[in-house]
């Protein structure tokens, strides 16, 4: 609010995107500046299309009380809207990096009137390969304008970004870096490559809302196929599916109409999907970071939540290495089967499967038909 240059690090779920949201529309409130064709005066850069959906639903309502306009700029949907909405002038535009240099070399869009720019999920841009594309867009931006960068980590990649862009900062980090959260209990699972599907499946089958993640884009989508097979209706979120399709998907999961969600690491970061109870790391992560931002998709906001780590043998020693730079000591149990006890009580009752029918019915409609 004071209008100072920010570099921002804490757990997911602790409030960073209302924290941000406040002051930009503030800042912008209360700027003598007026709303001008195609040159927004707030900028947010996320790596994702789902964070920046995300982003944007909590910008909205401060934006219409304040009677400021926003749009979302993000690839895989057509230009049209996106161009629409610049022509017809916006205050702030909420933007992954790729699509928002699409509109600033087809003279869409301007960047010499931003008065505040966020940096939202810093490393994981980094992660992703947008850092040179960032750092075009941010020397677009006046020097003089406020910068609120956030991050879970600060190191590599993120400090060039520090370093050149942000003027004598305040710090404000919530917590250790990449601390594991709490009011998580960590089990690590170990089985045989040929029981794996079956305890999968089985934790699978539970009441409650669960997240599972896989190493690859097929491999999400093949484990959507088995569980539904077993009568467990489930839906995938990955980079090979339309922009469309991902977002009907993830608003199924987050109404609860389906239940579990198979994700590559495209979702381990800023999707926001109330009461996940269990995240299963189907195919264990290469790097702990990574780990801790699946996680992260549960116990959020202050609840509860279970992290199942699925292991064979040939994955123990990386995973006990993994584990350990992440702070974890996670609950061990060896020679797991489907039918074993232990899976009962994390994932809950199992629940009675549904036919193919029905399941195919979910996927076209986003509700049971009843038989």
């Amino acid at each position: 609010l004071a209008g100072k240059d920010l570099l921002g690090r804490g757990k997911t779920g602790s409030g960073k995107t209302i924290a941000f949201a406040i002051p930009l529309v503030t800042a912008l409130a209360k700027s003598d500046e007026r709303t001008r064709q195609g040159s927004p005066r707030g900028l947010v850069l996320v790596p994702t299309r789902e964070l920046a959906n995300q982003v944007a639903a909590t910008i909205a309502p401060l934006a219409k009380a304040m009677g400021l306009r926003h749009t979302v700029v993000y690839g895989g949907v057509g230009f049209g809207n996106q161009t629409a909405a610049l022509k017809s002038g916006v205050d702030i535009v909420i933007a992954c990096p790729g699509r928002l240099e699409d509109l600033i070399g087809q003279g869409h869009c301007r960047l010499d009137r931003v008065q505040v720019t966020v940096l939202d999920e810093a490393d994981h841009m980094a992660d992703m390969g947008f850092l040179p594309g960032v750092k075009r867009i941010m020397d677009r931006t006046p020097s003089d304008s406020q910068r609120l960068l956030f991050s879970a980590t600060l190191d590599n990649d993120v400090k060039v970004l520090i370093d050149r862009y942000l003027h004598n900062p305040v710090n404000h980090a919530l917590d250790p870096v990449d601390s594991p959260v709490e009011a998580m209990t960590h089990h690590q699972v170990e089985t045989s490559l040929g029981d794996k599907l079956a305890v999968v499946t089985r934790l699978a089958s539970g009441p409650d809302r669960s997240l599972l993640f896989t190493r690859t884009k097929h491999g999400a989508k093949k484990l959507v196929q088995q569980l539904g097979k077993s009568g467990i209706p489930a839906v995938d979120l990955h980079g090979n599916l339309s922009q469309n399709a991902r977002e009907r998907n993830l608003a199924d999961f987050s109404s609860g109409q389906v239940k579990v969600l198979v994700a590559t690491d495209i979702a381990a970061r800023g999707i926001h999907v109330d009461d996940v109870r269990l995240v299963v790391h189907v195919d264990p992560p290469a790097e702990h970071k990574a780990f801790l931002h699946r996680s992260g998709r549960t116990a959020r906001a202050g609840a509860e939540g279970l992290v199942v780590t699925v292991v064979t043998p040939e994955q123990r020693k990386d995973v006990r290495s993994m584990t350990r730079s992440a702070g974890i000591k996670p609950i061990v149990t060896e020679a797991v089967h489907g039918k074993h006890p232990l899976l009962e009580s994390l994932a809950g009752p199992a629940q009675p499967p549904r036919t193919i029918a029905q399941i195919d019915h979910i996927a076209q409609h986003g509700r049971p038909r009843q038989t």
